[in-house]
């Protein structure tokens, strides 16, 4: 995440219900972390050379002017969602997905909705969240399931190093909101510890319980001293991870997950987790990736 001080938080409209969803989300978030919020469009129909401007007779009903009048309507629902944050639109030639991602470098959160104009109604989560969240440099978070204002924020954990950054994230936000984090660690079987290692056909469940508790314990080591005020539930839960997070997110404000977790293919780049959170998580996620 840019966490320089002109960094703002970005959200992606396209005049959908979704992206209204997505822009009262942004300028919350916005607020609550007294940063600056950009509203962008990408505006495909140049790059299909497409006439932009109105017929003859019928002034304001160019592309253009629908694509301005959209932003607009936008910056006017942030700005009505939470006074006095700064707010500015902007209008960018290209397809939605490339215009988010190119936002990603220099900002602190892409915000945009599970679904948008022309997404297939079946599709549980569009294809535009899908490639953000694979290939953004920044957290996204993406707006779906029920909004509260109750609730913990709610982090999978499994002890990898984009688990870590996910924890950092969770934590600052449920510090920004005054809520509790709840930390996650779903476990199955004892985890092979070198190349090769067969899973043991036997073993103690206590035992493994206590293993698996001891590594949620270490990914979650020195978060007091950052974080002194925030109160940190640990869970270790046996169980698949995607379907322990879709419980959770039945009571949380949030849950934060990393791009890819341990034990993943190196190749893929978005992990099963993650994806399962994004298509079934019942309040918004946050996906945290490392810097390409």
């Amino acid at each position: 995440m840019n966490s320089s001080d002109g960094a703002a938080v970005v959200v992606g409209v396209d005049g959908s219900e979704p992206a209204l969803r997505a822009v009262r989300l942004a300028a919350t978030e916005a607020a609550r972390r007294q940063r600056p919020l950009r509203v962008v469009h990408g505006f495909v129909w140049p790059l299909l050379h497409v006439p932009l401007t109105a017929p003859a007779g019928a002034p304001g009903g160019g592309l253009r002017d629908q694509a301005e009048q959209l932003v607009s309507a936008a910056v006017a629902e942030a700005e009505t969602t939470a006074p006095g944050i700064r707010v500015s639109g902007e209008i960018i030639d290209g397809e939605a997905a490339a215009v988010l991602l190119g936002e990603t470098p220099t900002a602190a959160l892409i915000v945009l909705g599970d679904r948008g104009l022309g997404g297939f109604s079946a599709l549980v989560v569009g294809s535009v969240a899908i490639q953000v969240a694979s290939y953004a440099d920044c957290p996204v978070l993406v707006a779906r399931g029920t909004f509260r204002t109750d609730g913990p924020v709610v982090v999978g954990v499994d002890g990898s190093e984009l688990s870590a950054l996910a924890i950092e994230f969770a934590a600052e936000t449920a510090a920004a909101r005054d809520t509790d984090l709840l930390a996650l660690h779903a476990y199955r079987h004892p985890v092979s510890t070198g190349p090769g290692d067969m899973q043991p056909l036997v073993y103690d469940p206590a035992q493994l319980h206590g293993e698996e508790d001891r590594v949620l314990a270490e990914s979650l080591a020195g978060l007091g001293d950052r974080y002194p005020q925030l109160r940190v539930t640990r869970r270790a839960v046996r169980g698949r991870p995607g379907r322990v997070l879709t419980e959770a997110s039945r009571t949380a404000q949030l849950v934060v997950v990393g791009g890819q977790g341990r034990g993943e293919f190196t190749g893929l780049l978005l992990g099963s987790v993650s994806q399962s959170a994004l298509h079934h998580a019942d309040c918004p996620v946050a996906v945290v990736r490392g810097p390409r």
